[in-house]
């Protein structure tokens, strides 16, 4: 019975991260013609009814003052600075290029475990960041390729986006969900909403839409996700992430004319292969922070909150 929940779990979670990927084609279509920063701002604009929705689920009374200001605020910035890079570098990256880069974010994860977390970890696992690294610089090739923004942005959203997986083990249950999911929308509204005064291109109607569809893709990526995790064991849910390569990979070659390269796909193997060694030896050993980078099956943004705070509100729990 458990092996067929493990293959409907494994299935439900490929779909997510097809939706996921979809949710990124659209942000590259409309960065072909607006800047990312005003995608992002009504995206997340018209994804808030639909959250907004959610959060009146929340049981729970009290205000929108966070309880730990100073993590709730970290938390809120790296989530918001990761939707930013992420946004911008899906605008003027190849997707697997992108995908190559945030895919690292689990070996940063263990990284920033040390100082914030107080993690050991062991030589297996430094191995496993040393090969995962080694892949980013075969996909980033130096000194063969020239160096974007792009790429940088890339690197800042996985790194941002461990430092918010980060956050979230040092916050615990102490906050409620509301305060959790909608500080990042706030904070993204104020600099998004600020950076249209700067850069801002009116938008046709049917693009408008498209953002519109972002917003909602997100949200039903992280639906599938939920039922994903009641339905199969996390052990074979959370590898289904690396799925969104071959996802990026068709798209690109049918819509975008992209080609994955040797090096390409090495460097990406690298990548996958460390994170997947490391996922599995967290698994193996107690730990009391060890759920860092297990929690993240999916990078969090404002458009595409993490499931759990989802699956919070759903239950009603605040």
């Amino acid at each position: 019975m458990r092996q067929g929940g493990n293959l409907r779990g494994a299935l439900v979670a490929l779909a997510s991260m097809g939706i996921y990927a979809t949710h990124d084609v659209i942000i590259k279509i409309l960065g072909a013609d607006y800047p990312a920063l005003q995608i992002l701002f009504f995206s997340s604009l018209l994804s808030f009814p639909f959250i907004a929705a959610l959060l009146l689920r929340d049981p729970t009374h009290g205000t929108l003052r966070p309880a730990n200001p100073f993590w709730v605020g970290f938390r809120s910035a790296a989530i918001v600075i990761s939707g930013m890079c992420g946004f911008y570098a899906f605008s003027v990256l190849p997707l697997a290029q992108v995908y190559a880069i945030l895919f690292a974010a689990p070996l940063f994860i263990t990284v920033l475990s040390i100082p914030f977390l107080g993690e050991k970890v062991g030589r297996h696992r430094w191995l496993a960041v040393l090969v995962g690294l080694a892949g980013v610089l075969v996909v980033l090739r130096p000194g063969q390729t020239e160096l974007a923004l792009g790429h940088l942005a890339a690197l800042g959203g996985a790194v941002c986006s461990a430092l918010a997986a980060i956050s979230v083990r040092k916050l615990g249950r102490s906050e409620r969900t509301v305060i959790l999911i909608l500080w990042p929308m706030l904070g993204n509204f104020v600099l998004t909403g600020a950076s249209l005064g700067l850069d801002y291109q009116p938008m046709a109607l049917g693009d408008l839409a498209l953002a519109g569809v972002i917003a909602v893709l997100g949200l039903l990526g992280g639906f599938l996700l939920i039922v994903a995790y009641q339905t199969g064991e996390a052990a074979v849910v959370a590898p289904m992430q690396y799925s969104q390569m071959l996802w990026a990979t068709a798209y690109g070659w049918f819509l975008f004319g992209e080609k994955l390269d040797l090096a390409m796909g090495l460097g990406s193997a690298l990548i996958i292969g460390s994170g997947l060694y490391i996922l599995a030896r967290e698994r193996r050993g107690p730990s009391v922070n060890q759920p860092a980078s297990e929690a993240r099956l999916r990078a969090e943004s404002v458009t595409a909150p993490r499931s759990i705070l989802l699956r919070r509100l759903l239950r009603g729990k605040g």
